[in-house]
């Protein structure tokens, strides 16, 4: 009789597990922010010729431009793919302070960058703030990007592949943005998750 109950109860617990209390909460559960159909949620700054194609977000042309969220973050883990060609030059820029004029010394650009003339803070890296541990070339194949900001503590992954793991202090909230600036980029699959 007390494994029938037993079991009743399990099975009780599994149909509404809502009557349990949870360990996961909203602030650990993933928000799309680019699902492949839509622009709905970006803001376009720069003159950049984003278009949607084939469940990414692609452009090749202009001066430059930044596809750019209008909500602030602090705390997150951000997760993207990207391609690009050999010689694209883009990045994901995080703790955006200024959303009108981003730049490297207004924000943390996490570099897309292969071809750099300075290489030292190439695709991986934190331009001005961390070298990448390894070189990897990303020109003609989807890439994925993980990159983790909590508190100070700043790490990027690459392929799998950590190129970063630091602590700085600088920028601590704003907004985050894809750049065009050279080359044919794309991007897909764009995610967050606070922390």
């Amino acid at each position: 009789m007390k494994r029938i109950t037993a079991l009743a109860l399990g099975l009780f617990i599994i149909g509404f597990p809502g009557i349990l209390p949870s360990h996961e909460t909203t602030a650990q559960q993933s928000t799309i922010l680019f699902d492949g159909t839509t622009l709905k949620g970006w803001n376009m700054v720069g003159d950049a010729n984003w278009e949607l194609a084939d469940g990414a977000v692609q452009a090749s042309r202009g001066m430059g431009g930044f596809l750019v969220t209008p909500v602030s973050y602090e705390n997150f883990q951000l997760t993207l793919e990207f391609w690009v060609t050999d010689d694209a030059n883009s990045g994901v820029f995080i703790r955006c302070s200024d959303p009108k004029n981003i730049t490297a010394m207004n924000a943390y650009e996490v570099n897309i960058y292969d071809k750099r003339p300075d290489p030292s803070y190439r695709t991986g890296g934190i331009v001005d703030v961390a070298k990448p541990a390894s070189m990897i070339n990303t020109g003609g194949k989807w890439n994925t990007y993980e990159i983790t900001a909590q508190g100070p503590k700043l790490i990027v992954t690459l392929n799998g592949t950590r190129t970063v793991d630091i602590e700085h202090k600088g920028y601590v909230r704003g907004p985050i943005a894809l750049q065009y600036g050279a080359g044919t980029v794309k991007f897909r699959n764009v995610r967050i998750r606070t922390l």
